[in-house]
């Protein structure tokens, strides 16, 4: 019986995304150790920390992409644009 194991194709494009989501979180990681912060609110209807504003900010993106695939036409580049403002806005007043 032979065992055979598939693997991702992993295109320059998702080798990118996924060496920046890791980079980010070592540098969050870092700026956390070095200056602590505490948990505020902001439009978001619970308190956060950084890292939690990063993982919403994510993840909501994710479902923003997918109503972008379903309901649209346009370029991907329109919608990382959109996506990438999203994350800062989350992030600086979420």
């Amino acid at each position: 019986m032979k065992l055979t194991l598939s693997w991702m194709a992993w295109t320059l494009p998702t080798a990118v995304f996924c060496i920046s989501i890791f980079l980010i979180l070592v540098a969050m990681t870092i700026w956390q150790t070095v200056s602590p912060s505490t948990e505020r609110r902001g439009f978001l209807p619970i308190p956060t920390t950084p890292g939690d504003r990063f993982f919403i900010g994510l993840l909501t993106s994710v479902y923003i992409f997918l109503a972008w695939l379903a309901f649209t036409n346009f370029t991907l580049w329109i919608m990382l644009a959109i996506a990438v403002c999203w994350i800062i806005v989350v992030m600086r007043w979420g």
